[in-house]
């Protein structure tokens, strides 16, 4: 180490500290319900410290021998006197690069980004912006070269000729307040090239976790407690009443914990979590963690004081926010009028970060930490807020945002059957149902989704058919836009052309320069589920059970024709009148073909197809203009009747398909629901 420490140029920033929160034995049991109760006040913070009951003391086994002293770990090296003031790759002197290795790391995937509260950079952007791989070391060996590291980068000068003295020099150790300022004089005013190493994003699912996992076992000894609590992050995002519990799939860093062992200085740039997620993160053992966090509504404010104090930066790589390189002082920050509050993480403490809240910070020493996404169902509304932006960014998303939401949606409305119907009153279901209502956060989310989805399929072509989209059209493979990378799972444009490629429905006529009807669009619900869907979530009862029912298969096809009729009765919802500047199409009575649906077509494995209908402009769709033939997997266009029925059919399980839908307009592809569409792998 030929950098020492200035202790008369320390830039400490003058900012206000996150709130502190100790719960209750009690109120540490439930954690979603606890981070419910704090998050009214700890929202406009950004980031907020949970320190557990000093009861909660769960053991770790990265300290077990055979993982300190034997499993390695890669390390990143990183620049510190760089991240801030450098020049842009394109101005830089060559002369001036060092010659690292190359990074040897696998890319990163769609599947992960910039989650876990603390990521420090995709491994595609290593040699660019100077973080390249280090060595690899064991805990132990790191340990020893981060305690060397801080020893002799801040020791004092000491006189051998007064002896206590220098017994007590060689005591001394830096404050984190000493160690703060001495940061932000590196990273503003840098003198010096300071180097360190970090271990990031180290997947636990390979290293191990520093919580207990439960084995097949029960052992009786307190490592089962900890195993299943639910701040263990190897549980924390498929807790029930998390929506991430529906996806199936375990993504690293959002739905599997990532591991973090820092050393003094080594740090996390400003970001955000993917997808606008919550971030859980526990520090195992070590020396403290100093994070800076800004609130949610003031991210736009801290985008542009980075644009405005970085412009060449921005200029050469728009997108520089994405890639977890840069930090700016939270004292400049200050001085543009964003908002920006200190958390000091300890061993044992928890940080908690919010939706869209941009976060930064740096390690005192060496440390530990281990940090996982999670959803609680207040995130929905920020997720949609976050697909639609990386849809107009044109960037990959990391999960599928209506996964989530429809798996949410059905989970409620099962909860309200159990409540309303079978009085099953459980902490499950009472948890899902506040979150529903008129006025709940998932029944406005769903609305919000569903109006959404409206205004898109209002804005296909007139002549465009539409086709039920299989339950499992996104199940073994993901589905994204040609061009934002947009998620399919509710939606899809495909054609004859490119059986492998889609488009969302803001981007069907870039899609290929195919005829319409050699085109088609796949939806897994149509306006009206949606709207059916939305008034289960408010409380119809009869939505609740034609929903709840057919979810679990209780109902019969005689059953859901009653279900069917009056709710087509009691709403207008059949009632469209097509966005500008489409023509006014609706179908006509007066079609009698049926269609089967389970005749083999091209795109069978994508969707079922239905066959054109004859379309007159100005037309009403009435409840009378359809017929459900559950039994035979037949959607009839006439009058829908009740009709007595032998047992098979009465036992036949229902398939509620789409109405024949493909050549009258977009808010006239109107049916009930689906029972494929609702299927649990949807």
């Amino acid at each position: 180490v030929s950098t020492r420490w200035d202790p008369n140029e320390p830039c400490r920033p003058n900012i206000d500290d996150a709130p502190v929160f100790y719960p209750t034995i009690e109120e540490f049991e439930d954690t979603l319900a606890y981070i419910e109760k704090i998050r009214a006040e700890a929202q406009s913070f950004g980031i907020c410290r949970i320190v557990p009951p000093p009861s909660w003391t769960p053991p770790c086994p990265l300290k077990e021998k055979d993982i300190w002293e034997h499993a390695k770990f890669s390390t990143r090296i990183q620049q510190v006197d760089l991240l801030q003031n450098r020049e842009p790759m394109r101005k830089k002197n060559r002369s001036r690069k060092r010659k690292r290795r190359r990074h040897s790391r696998m890319g990163a995937t769609r599947r992960r980004s910039n989650s876990s509260s603390e990521s420090v950079v995709t491994s595609e952007t290593d040699e660019k912006f100077g973080f390249n791989s280090g060595s690899e070391f064991t805990l132990e060996e790191f340990q020893r070269y981060a305690d060397e590291f801080k020893k002799m980068y801040f020791q004092r000068d000491c006189s051998e000729d007064l002896e206590p003295s220098m017994i007590e020099c060689r005591k001394w150790e830096p404050s984190w307040e000493d160690i703060e300022g001495e940061y932000w004089r590196i990273v503003e005013q840098p003198k010096d090239e300071v180097e360190v190493y970090y271990g990031a994003d180290l997947e636990t699912g390979t290293f191990g976790s520093g919580f207990p996992k439960l084995s097949s076992v029960l052992t009786g000894n307190d490592a089962d407690k900890y195993a299943t609590s639910g701040w263990n992050l190897n549980n924390f995002p498929r807790l029930q009443g998390s929506v991430l519990s529906f996806e199936g799939c375990d993504i690293s860093g959002v739905l599997v914990p990532w591991l973090y062992v820092g050393m003094c200085f080594s740090s996390f740039c400003w970001h955000v979590e993917d997808h606008h997620l919550y971030s859980l993160n526990y520090m195992h053992f070590g020396d403290p963690k100093i994070w800076y966090g800004v609130p949610g509504n003031q991210a736009t404010s801290l985008e542009a004081a980075m644009r405005k104090h970085l412009p060449d930066l921005f200029e050469e790589q728009p997108d520089l926010l994405n890639e977890l390189v840069t930090q700016l002082s939270p004292s400049v920050l200050k001085a543009e009028g964003v908002p920006v509050y200190r958390a000091v993480q300890h061993s044992g403490e928890f940080v908690l970060t919010f939706p869209r809240a941009y976060h930064a910070g740096f390690n005192c020493g060496f440390n530990c930490a281990e940090a996982v996404n999670v959803a609680p169902v207040d995130w929905l509304e920020h997720g949609q807020l976050a697909v639609e932006l990386y849809s107009e960014q044109h960037r990959k998303t990391s999960l599928s945002h209506d996964k989530l939401l429809l798996g949410s949606a059905r989970q409620a409305i099962q909860a309200l059957r159990e409540l309303h119907v079978l009085g099953r009153e459980t902490p499950g279901n009472s948890r899902w149902k506040r979150v529903c209502g008129k006025d709940g956060i998932l029944t406005m989310a769903v609305r919000m989704r569903k109006q959404m989805e409206e205004e898109r399929v209002n804005c296909l072509p007139p002549d465009m058919p539409v086709r039920k989209m299989e339950k499992d059209f996104d199940l073994e493979s993901e589905r994204e836009c040609f061009s934002c990378f947009y998620d399919l799972h509710l939606s899809a444009c495909c054609c004859k052309c490119s059986p492998e490629r889609f488009a969302c429905l803001k981007h069907v006529k870039n899609f290929c320069s195919c005829q319409d009807e050699d085109r088609f669009v796949l939806l897994r619900y149509t306006v009206d589920e949606l709207q059916m869907l939305v008034e289960a979530l408010e409380g119809g009862l009869d939505a609740v059970k034609l929903w709840a029912s057919k979810d679990v298969g209780l109902v019969s096809g005689i059953d859901c024709d009653v279900y069917l009729s009056k709710w087509v009765q009691d709403s207008e919802v059949l009632k469209f009148e097509p966005a500008q500047p489409r023509e006014s199409f609706s179908c006509s009575s007066r079609v009698e073909e049926k269609v089967d649906i389970n005749t083999p077509y091209l795109y069978g494995h994508f969707s079922s197809e239905v066959s054109p209908s004859e379309c007159q402009p100005a037309t009403k769709l009435k409840a009378s203009h359809v017929t459900l033939d559950s039994h035979n997997n037949v959607v009839n266009v006439g009058v829908l009747v009740m009709e007595n029925r032998t047992n098979s059919e009465q036992e036949a399980c229902i398939d509620l398909n789409l109405d024949i839908v493909s050549d009258y307009p977009a808010t006239a592809r109107k049916s009930i629901c689906d029972s494929d569409s609702s299927s649990n792998h949807s």
